[in-house]
């Protein structure tokens, strides 16, 4: 069976019969069961809930019919949730051979949300364990491939959760992005990718790992899907006490938009074929009467030395619950990235060298979160690369956590400052390797970001691919 690719295909052919939720599930767990031994995109797999779940979908659209998506607005919806979200009854290992065998006694609030709204789970996603990475090599339960060419990397650290959409294992996958982790896969894999505003989605029952950066996201196909999700997904669930008020920003969507190009994103280090990408997506706003205008955030170039103070000290602190006791194994399953990052941690936070390090690191995250904040009083929203550069080969760069960690230098900013940032597939490099851009704006903007990408993706008349098409 082909599957459809966005919420409204699946629900239209499930209320008028074209096929059932079983043959869906049926459809993503041959996939699976052919591809994923390859791609490596999942870490469990949960047929038998799965079924469970769509033989009730089936049987409520065949007494309700054309009500049955009445108090459920993602019925039928496969999906697979990245393996740092809890879920009550499936293991969750984090990516990390620490929690090889933890079973949550409770569900994250998304994993909640998702499931009482009709979606299915067809199983955890593999990531960079701990979410520490920017490639899905750091997996503890292998390394994730690229499904448009196994040779390269499919990002990370949502790595499984990109390539399982791009498998065509599911219709939309769940996501973390605490310098990129959505945002960087969703680029190298050609889907839609949304790190959210930091306090519009619950991080309750999602295994912390830097507490004032974490974001809960999604891949999807589409940016119209990317909203439907955001939807449910989205507001106060009175456990996670940073949510704000994700409907205070309001915006006319008749309006003129002004799309602002950080200048220091454009100065060096940058790829060409990235480069063009971009600046096409900036011809193609023109063209819809979107208004591009050069801006200065002078402090980001700190941005990514900021992030590598803060994401490091704040781990720290979230894994000394790891010690074997309380969770899981001893801290001798801990991989290389991990321990890099705790002792990094400890190191910024100790006696002597907290004023120096972490101190001014903080200091700095306030100056670029004002700038951020003075740009937005002249644009609506801001593009950028989402990475330096396409793709990049499998091992690369694996010797070199320094080169590894430039790999986020776009992503920090929003991370840092707590705005919303969409990912938006674009074209491919000459390697045929997808690329893509990224939209940046205000905090609570999700829904001014999903108009732009919306009337981008008409524009160029973007039909969802998978590398299995």
């Amino acid at each position: 069976m082909e599957t459809p690719h966005t919420i409204s295909e699946v629900q239209d052919g499930l209320i008028k019969g074209n096929f059932s939720a079983v043959d869906l599930v049926d459809a993503y767990l041959q996939r699976i069961n052919d591809q994923n031994n390859e791609i490596n995109a999942f870490i469990t797999i949960t047929d038998e809930s799965a079924y469970l779940s769509a033989n009730a979908i089936d049987k409520r659209i065949r007494s309700l019919k054309g009500d049955a998506l009445t108090e459920m607005p993602l019925l039928g919806c496969v999906v697979g949730f990245k393996d740092i979200f809890m879920t009550k009854g499936v293991r969750t290992t984090a990516g990390s051979k620490v929690l090889d065998s933890y079973v949550p006694q409770y569900s994250a609030t998304v994993v909640d949300r998702l499931l009482k709204t009709g979606c299915i789970m067809i199983g955890k996603t593999n990531h960079d364990a701990w979410a520490h990475g920017s490639s899905g090599e750091n997996s503890q339960f292998g390394v994730t491939l690229n499904p448009w060419n196994k040779d390269y990397v499919p990002g990370g650290s949502s790595s499984g959760s990109a390539a399982a959409l791009a498998s065509d294992f599911a219709l939309f996958t769940t996501a973390t992005d605490t310098c990129g982790s959505v945002r960087l896969p969703a680029n190298y894999c050609g889907v839609v990718g949304l790190k959210p505003t930091y306090g519009a989605v619950s991080r309750y029952g999602i295994i912390a790992m830097a507490s004032s950066l974490d974001s809960v996201g999604h891949h999807t196909f589409t940016v119209e899907d990317s909203e439907k999700v955001f939807e449910v997904t989205k507001g106060k669930d009175g456990r996670d006490s940073t949510i704000g008020n994700v409907d205070e920003y309001k915006f006319d969507d008749s309006k003129k938009f002004t799309i602002g190009v950080p200048k220091e994103f454009f100065i060096g280090g940058l790829d060409s074929e990235v480069e063009k990408k971009v600046s096409e997506a900036m011809a193609t706003f023109k063209k819809l009467g979107v208004e591009i205008k050069e801006v200065s955030l002078p402090s980001t170039k700190y941005g990514i030395s900021v992030y590598y103070i803060i994401q490091p000290a704040e781990v720290s602190s979230n894994f000394g619950r790891f010690d074997g006791i309380r969770y899981g194994n001893d801290r001798s399953h801990f991989g290389d990235e991990a321990k890099r990052r705790i002792m990094l941690g400890t190191y910024v936070l100790s006696a002597g060298y907290y004023d120096a390090y972490y101190l001014r690191a903080m200091k700095v995250r306030s100056k670029i979160i004002n700038e951020v904040n003075e740009v937005f009083e002249n644009v609506d929203a801001l593009i950028a690369p989402v990475a330096p550069t396409p793709p990049f080969k499998l091992g690369s760069k694996t010797s070199d956590p320094l080169t590894m960690y430039l790999t986020d230098i776009y992503a920090a900013t929003a991370n840092l400052s707590g705005i919303p940032a969409l990912a938006i597939p674009s074209g491919n490099s000459m390697d045929k390797l997808p690329l893509g851009f990224q939209l940046m704006g205000p905090r609570f903007s999700e829904k001014m970001l999903f108009h732009l990408g919306k009337i981008y993706h008409r524009e160029i008349d973007y039909k969802p691919k998978t590398a299995n098409a």
